[in-house]
């Protein structure tokens, strides 16, 4: 036998790759026995994998705090728009005792439309305190809907604080601010990684 006799089995293996008996690993992996990294996220905040947010973001947080914010005011102006209407009754039948020219008819007429109107437009505002605070629950599952609700409902919030602040109410300066803060929160960048997450 020679010594390139591919039969001989004292020559050496023909064909052989170097590193015979080595652990072969493939082209583009990371070494053997590391993991592989993680794939780096374009998220702000950090998710995974591949820009999907794991945690709601600060700013959707801190819009989802300022819902529940505006829908607690909301209850207590709508609760005291209601028990101010029995107030209102009772102010106008003191009026109606003291002036003479004014029948204790049209007093009564009076004293029920005031009485209506406050009592809708309590319940008109604690229908927004309601639109507020179930959207604000809504913000850790669901998607753009909620999204557009918040940023609808602070519009709205931001139109009326606004027509209410030209008639010197400084109060309507807080959710003015707050409405502002909601849609600029919501619409931001943060907040279309939160709302246009994909569902698992």
């Amino acid at each position: 036998m020679s010594f390139g006799d591919p039969n001989n089995p004292y020559g050496p293996p023909q064909g052989q790759q170097p590193g015979y008996g080595q652990p072969q690993q493939p082209q583009g992996q990371p070494g053997y026995g590391y993991p592989a990294a993680p794939p780096v996220s374009s998220y702000p905040g950090g998710g995974f994998p591949g820009g999907v947010p794991t945690a709601m973001p600060g700013t959707v947080k801190a819009a989802r705090a300022m819902l529940f914010v505006l829908g607690g005011f909301q209850v207590l102006g709508g609760l005291l728009m209601m028990i101010a209407s029995a107030w209102f009754t009772d102010l106008l039948d003191e009026a109606v005792a003291q002036d003479e020219s004014i029948s204790a008819e049209d007093a009564d007429a009076f004293a029920s439309i005031g009485t209506g109107l406050m009592i809708v437009l309590g319940v008109i505002v604690l229908a927004f305190a309601f639109w507020a605070i179930f959207t604000g629950a809504k913000f850790s599952t669901g998607r753009g809907g909620v999204r557009v609700s918040a940023i609808v409902y602070a519009s709205v919030v931001l139109l009326f604080s606004l027509i209410s602040l030209l008639g010197a109410n400084v109060f309507a300066l807080v959710s003015v601010v707050l409405g502002i803060l909601i849609i600029v929160f919501c619409a931001n960048k943060n907040g279309g990684y939160w709302f246009n997450r994909p569902k698992y």
